[in-house]
C-alpha cells in the first residue's frame, strides 16, 4: 500500500535493519553459533522440582530435618520383592541386611534404615512378600543425580532370594528430567517437518516457509543460552524447555506470517521490495512490537511467584518471546530485502493450481468477508451464543482439586512410579504421606510426651510415632488417617499448627507443602492479576485508542480460556480419556499448573488480538467506518490467525505427547486455547461484540485522547487520522 502524500520513505528503524542485508544476516549466523556453545548442556543443569515455596514453614523445617535428623526425610527407597517367601524368612533378611549394609558405606549415602533394622510396620507389605529399605542421598539435585546414576545399577535386579527395583523421590524426579528431555527431542522432531509442511501449504513458496522455521531456531537457541547463564545464579526448571521450544516456534510462526504476508501484499500492490519492507515494518512491523510486549507482560506476572518452577517459565518465556521479535524485526527484513519477489520462488502449490501466481485478496470477497458478514448481521446470536458455549465448556473447572506432583507423573511403567504405587498399594498407613513436626527449643521429656498426646488426640490423626531427640531439637511422625494430601491431611497440618506446645513447632510433609503452596499462590494472585489486566489494558489503549477496546480485549480473551481450564478437570483430574492418552490421574491437579496455563494462553490469546486490532485499527483510522473496518480486519487476517493458531497447536501437541502428565496438560491444554480463541473468539465473538458496541467502541475522553495522540501507537503510521478523528467526535457529541 501506498500513503496519500507520495511514497514512503525507508527511514529510521527500517533504514536500520535493511542498511546492511548481508552483514545483519552474518552476524546474526555468528550469535547464533555462540548461543549454541553456550547453551550447551543447559538441561542436565535443570532441576525437576520447584513446587514448594522457599520461604515457607515447611520448606524451612524440610531442611532443618535433612540437616539435624536425616533419617527422617528419606528420599532414596530400595523395594525389596522377597518372590513366593515371607520377608521374614532368613535367606531373605540376610540378603535384605548385606544390601542395607552395603549401601550404608555408599559416599553421599546417610541414614540407611529397613524394615529388617527397625521392625517399623510401615516399611513391610501387607502380604508379607515385600519390604522396603530407606536411605537418603545428600547434596543438591545434580549431586544427588549423580549419585543416584553410580549406585542404582548395582542394586536393581535379583539379588538370591529377592529382586529389587529403586524408587524414592530422588529417582522420581531424576526419571521425570530424563522423560522430559527425551520427549523434547521427540517433541522437536515431530513438530519441526510438521510446522515446515504446514507452512508451505500457507505461503505455497517453500523460501517463504522457511523463515519463520529460522526465526524459531534463533529464538530457541537464543533461549538455551539465557537458561543456561541462569542456573549460574538461580534455579530452573527443566519444565522450562518445552515452553521455549513452544514458543520459539509459535511465536516465530506468528510474527514471520504477520511480517510475510504483509509484504506480499505490498508487493503485489507494486511496491519496490525495499519500500515494501519500510511500509511493512511501520505496519506488520508495530504490531509485532506490541504483540511481543503483551506475551511478556503476561509471563512476566509469574516472576511475582516465589516457587521456582513458575518463575522458570517467565526466564524462558520472556526470553524467548523477545529473541523471536527480535529476529523477526531484525533478520527477516533483512533476508526480504534480499529475496525481493524471490520471497515467492519454489511454489509448491502451483502444480494443484490453474494460472498464475494466487492475487492480492479482493475486498469484501472470499470466505472470511462472508464470515465477517454473515457475524455482523447476526451480531447478537454468535455474541450469546459463544458466550454460552465456553461458559458451559468451563464449568468442570468449579470442581478443582488442587495436588501436588509425584510420581504419578511419569508413566506407569517408569520404575519410580512402579514402586510407588506398590507402596500405595501394598503398604500400611499412608507411607510418604505422614507429616512431620519439628520441635524446636529445650524440652524435657515429659513435656514431649505430653505433647505427642495433644496431637494424637486430633481428630485426622491415625497414628504418632517419636519423638527423635537431638540436642535441643526433636521430630515427631504423625501419619494422617486417609490419603496423603486429600482434604483431611490439609485441615490436620493446620491442627498441628494451632497446637499448643511449651517449644516451637514447624510442620511439614506432603500436606503441608501443599497447603503452603496454595497459599503463597493466593497470596500472590491478585498482585499478579492485577499486573496483567493494568499493563493489557494500557497496551491496548496505546495501540487503539479506545477506552473500550482495552476493557473488551481483556475480558474475551479470559472468557477464550475456560474450555481449557473446563478440558483440564474434567480430563487429568477425572481420568476421562487417560487410557487413550496414556497418563494416570492422581485425582488433582498441581496447584502451580493452572497460573501457568493461565498466564501462557493468555498471552498467545492476546497475540491474536493484536494482530487482529490492529488491521481493524489502521482501516478505521484510515475511512472512520466502525462497521467496514472490522470486516476489513477479519478479512486481511482470520485466515492469518487461524494459520498461525493451527501451526502452534501443532507445536502444542507435539509437547502434550509427553510421557509426564504435567507436561501432556500443559501441551493439550493450551493447544485447545489456541484453536478456540482463533476459531471461535477471534472469529466470531470478537467481530460480533464490536458490531453491537457500533462506534462507541472507539470512543475516549478527550484526556485520554490527548495522551494516545501524544505516547500512542498506530499501525497505519500515517493513514487518513482525520476521518477517524471527526467520527469519534460525533460519537462523543451524541453521547
Amino acid at each position: 500500500m501506498t500513503e496519500v502524500n507520495g511514497p514512503p520513505r525507508v527511514g529510521g528503524w527500517a533504514r536500520f535493519v535493511t542498511a546492511r542485508p548481508r552483514l545483519s544476516l552474518l552476524a546474526a549466523l555468528v550469535v547464533t553459533v555462540l548461543a549454541v556453545l553456550a547453551g550447551s548442556g543447559v538441561a542436565d543443569r535443570l532441576g525437576a522440582g520447584g513446587w514448594e515455596d522457599p520461604d515457607a514453614e515447611s520448606t524451612y523445617a524440610t531442611k532443618a530435618l535433612e540437616r539435624d535428623f536425616p533419617d527422617s526425610q528419606p528420599n532414596f527407597l530400595l523395594l525389596v520383592d522377597s518372590g513366593g517367601s515371607s520377608v521374614d524368612d532368613p535367606a531373605v533378611a540376610a540378603e535384605a541386611e548385606r544390601l542395607a549394609g552395603r549401601l550404608a558405606g555408599e559416599e553421599g549415602v546417610m541414614g540407611v534404615s529397613s524394615y529388617w533394622q527397625s521392625g517399623a510396620p510401615a516399611l513391610r507389605a501387607k502380604d508379607g512378600h515385600e519390604a522396603l529399605i530407606a536411605a537418603r542421598i545428600a547434596g543438591d539435585e545434580k549431586e544427588m543425580g549423580e549419585t543416584l546414576d553410580r549406585i542404582a545399577p548395582s542394586y536393581r535386579g535379583a539379588h538370591g532370594p529377592v529382586d529389587v527395583t529403586v524408587g524414592g523421590p530422588v529417582a522420581v524426579r531424576h526419571e521425570m528430567q530424563t522423560i522430559i528431555q527425551e520427549d523434547l527431542t521427540r517433541a522437536e522432531m515431530i513438530a519441526l517437518p510438521v510446522t515446515l509442511v504446514l507452512l508451505v501449504m500457507v505461503f505455497g513458496s517453500a523460501i517463504a516457509a522457511l523463515l519463520p522455521l529460522g526465526i524459531g531456531i534463533v529464538a530457541i537457541l537464543g533461549t538455551n543460552a539465557v537458561l543456561r547463564g541462569l542456573t549460574e545464579v538461580t534455579d530452573v526448571s527443566v519444565f522450562a524447555l518445552n515452553l521455549t521450544t513452544a514458543l520459539g516456534l509459535g511465536l516465530a510462526v506468528d510474527y514471520a506470517l504477520f511480517i510475510v504476508r504483509r509484504f506480499r501484499e505490498e508487493l503485489a500492490d507494486g511496491a519496490e521490495p525495499l519500500t515494501a519492507v519500510g511500509t511493512t515494518l511501520r505496519t506488520a512491523g508495530r504490531t509485532v512490537l506490541f504483540s511481543a510486549l503483551t506475551v511478556a507482560v503476561s509471563l512476566a506476572a509469574m516472576l511475582l511467584f516465589p516457587q521456582y518452577f513458575l518463575r522458570s517459565f517467565a526466564y524462558a518465556g520472556i526470553a524467548v518471546v523477545l529473541l523471536a521479535a527480535a529476529a523477526a524485526l531484525i533478520l527477516l527484513p533483512a533476508a526480504l530485502v534480499l529475496l525481493g519477489h524471490r520471497v515467492d520462488s519454489l511454489d509448491l502449490r502451483r502444480v494443484f493450481r490453474r494460472g498464475g501466481p494466487p492475487r492480492a485478496a479482493v475486498e469484501g470477497s472470499g470466505a472470511w468477508a462472508r464470515t465477517a458478514n454473515l457475524v455482523m448481521r447476526r451480531a447478537p446470536f454468535f455474541a450469546l451464543g459463544t458466550t454460552a458455549v465456553l461458559v458451559l465448556l468451563g464449568l468442570p473447572f468449579l470442581g478443582v482439586k488442587f495436588g501436588t506432583a509425584d510420581d504419578r507423573q511419569l508413566p506407569a511403567g517408569a520404575e519410580s512410579h512402579v514402586v510407588q504405587q506398590h507402596i500405595r498399594d501394598g503398604f500400611p498407613g499412608s507411607p510418604g504421606g505422614g507429616l512431620e513436626v519439628l520441635a524446636e527449643g529445650p524440652a524435657t521429656q515429659a513435656q514431649y510426651a505430653a505433647y505427642k498426646e495433644r496431637i494424637g488426640d486430633l481428630p485426622e490423626v491415625q497414628r504418632v510415632d517419636g519423638p527423635l531427640v537431638k540436642g535441643d531439637s526433636a521430630y515427631f511422625t504423625v501419619l494422617p488417617k486417609g490419603e496423603a494430601v486429600d482434604d483431611p491431611a490439609q485441615r490436620l497440618v493446620d491442627d498441628l499448627r494451632a497446637t499448643n506446645a511449651p517449644f516451637g513447632t514447624k510442620v511439614t510433609g506432603t500436606a503441608a507443602v501443599l497447603v503452603d503452596s496454595k497459599d503463597a499462590i493466593a497470596e500472590q494472585l491478585p498482585l499478579a492479576g492485577a499486573f496483567i489486566v493494568i499493563v493489557t489494558l494500557l497496551l491496548v489503549f496505546l495501540l487503539t485508542g479506545s477506552l473500550l477496546i482495552p476493557i473488551q480485549a481483556v475480558v474475551l480473551n479470559a472468557l477464550s480460556l475456560t474450555a481449557m481450564f473446563g478440558a483440564v478437570v474434567w480430563v487429568f483430574q477425572d481420568g476421562h480419556l487417560s487410557g487413550l492418552l496414556g497418563f494416570t490421574s492422581p485425582g488433582s491437579i498441581e496447584t502451580t499448573l493452572p497460573v501457568l496455563m493461565f498466564c501462557v494462553a493468555f498471552g498467545l490469546s492476546m497475540d491474536y488480538g493484536v494482530f487482529l486490532l490492529s488491521r481493524i485499527k489502521e482501516e478505521y483510522d484510515k475511512t472512520g467506518d466502525h462497521d467496514r473496518s472490522v470486516r476489513h480486519g477479519l478479512q486481511r487476517t482470520g485466515g492469518l490467525i487461524t494459520a498461525a493458531a493451527v501451526i502452534l497447536a501443532v507445536v502444542m501437541v507435539a509437547i502434550g505427547t509427553s510421557r509426564v502428565t504435567n507436561t501432556k496438560m500443559l501441551g493439550l491444554g493450551i493447544a485447545l486455547a489456541v484453536v478456540m480463541d482463533a476459531m471461535i473468539v477471534r472469529s466470531l465473538l470478537v467481530p460480533a461484540v464490536m458490531r453491537l458496541t457500533g462506534r462507541a467502541t472507539w470512543w475516549a475522553p478527550q484526556p485520554l485522547r490527548r495522551f494516545h495522540e501524544r505516547f500512542g501507537l498506530s499501525e497505519g503510521g500515517g493513514g487518513s487520522e482525520p476521518a477517524a478523528e471527526q467520527d469519534r467526535d460525533k460519537v462523543a457529541a451524541r453521547g
